[in-house]
């Protein structure tokens, strides 16, 4: 049987593959969430913060808001 090493809480482990691949692929996983959610955060800032903001300037001169004169 195959050996890998992987460290758990800084200490070296000797332990065999396919545990070694499981081991990783969580960690790959916890992080891929982590970017996952971190990027659904941002888009979520944008269409919450930054859109409202932009579409309710009052130096705006659309027909919407009342500046425009026939």
């Amino acid at each position: 049987m195959a050996k890998d090493v992987i460290q758990v809480n800084g200490e070296d482990r000797v332990v065999r593959e396919d545990t070694a691949k499981a081991f990783r692929g969580v960690n790959w996983a916890w992080i891929s969430i982590g970017g996952f959610v971190l990027i659904i955060a941002l888009v979520a800032a944008f269409f919450f913060l930054i859109r409202p903001a932009v579409r309710n300037n009052p130096t705006s001169d659309s027909p919407r808001q009342g500046s425009y004169t026939q």
